[in-house]
């Protein structure tokens, strides 16, 4: 009878277990099991590792469109920008490169004129001419209706002497009186027939200056700066040279580089502080503030 009991008890054992066995797995066996399975599906189709863009999986949300399309526009909006800079220095960059070239002509062209200015009288050190209006022996000074531009003669004097230096100063004057009616054209003209008719004469660099502020009351500003600093380069002893440069800062600020005029109003410090003329050292502070120079 006890070995029936034992003998019943082993076979019912024996029954239940197919349906313990068949039980169904947990969620993390099942888990476990199709990452076991993909890991074997991934070796067979990439022998030789995972790809680190595919392998495995991502927390990070798939982009969507939008996100997409806001980034695309983001990065349009930036390329046009480097564009527009690219662009901009490129046209900055010849503008100069085209300037410099027609300083150094016009420097060159001037050589012969500024070797007879040196060997001639000194400069004046900080005059107190309030403006450009001619000073010394007196000449007629009233406005003339007309232009008639002074030209190259036989007539003229040709050397320097009292004879020379009186035409000069009337030929001057004339475009001077011209200028101060806004007749800028004309006055130029007059200017420019000075200055080729009396090289040597101090009031060449004078003549120079005032054509460089007629083109700026123009409106030519680019055109003042070229012969502004022309003035200045080519007779940087000249007696009318440290205002060719204060209205270079002038002209510069006007084609908006401020930059480059605060440069100019710099170097007109450093090279003519201790003989600047009062009228010129008092627009300066103005003129520095205005082109907001640190």
């Amino acid at each position: 009878m006890r070995m029936r009991s034992a003998s019943l008890f082993l076979t019912a054992l024996s029954l239940a277990a197919p349906a313990i066995a068949r039980d169904p797995p947990s969620p993390e066996q099942r888990i476990g099991r199709v990452e076991h399975q993909v890991r074997q599906l991934q070796r067979q189709v990439f022998p030789k590792g995972e790809p680190a863009d595919t392998a495995g999986f991502s927390d990070a949300p798939a982009a969507t469109k939008d996100s997409v399309d806001t980034l695309t526009s983001r990065l349009d909006a930036v390329e046009r920008q480097m564009s527009d800079l690219v662009r901009t220095s490129e046209e900055n960059t010849h503008r100069l490169s085209v300037l410099e070239s027609d300083l150094a002509r016009l420097r060159a062209e001037q050589d012969s004129r500024f070797k007879a200015l040196e060997s001639g009288p000194p400069p004046a050190s900080g005059g107190a001419a309030p403006a450009d209006a001619p000073t010394g022996p007196a000449v007629n000074r009233d406005p003339l209706p007309v232009a008639q531009p002074v030209a190259p003669s036989t007539a003229l004097p040709t050397s320097s002497g009292p004879s020379f230096e009186a035409a000069g100063e009337a030929a001057y004057q004339q475009g001077y009186d011209l200028w101060s009616a806004k007749k800028y054209d004309q006055a130029i003209t007059q200017l420019r027939a000075m200055v080729s008719s009396f090289p040597g004469h101090r009031r060449v660099s004078w003549a120079n200056n005032l054509v460089g502020r007629a083109l700026l009351d123009k409106g030519q500003s680019r055109a003042a700066a070229e012969a502004l600093l022309a003035n200045y380069r080519g007779n940087p002893k000249g007696e009318r040279a440290p205002d060719s440069l204060y209205y270079l800062g002038q002209s510069l600020v006007k084609l908006g580089q401020p930059t480059q005029a605060c440069k100019a109003y710099a170097e007109l410090s450093d090279i003519y502080g201790a003989t600047m003329r009062a009228q010129l050292k008092a627009m300066l502070p103005a003129a520095r503030a205005q082109a907001q120079c640190k």
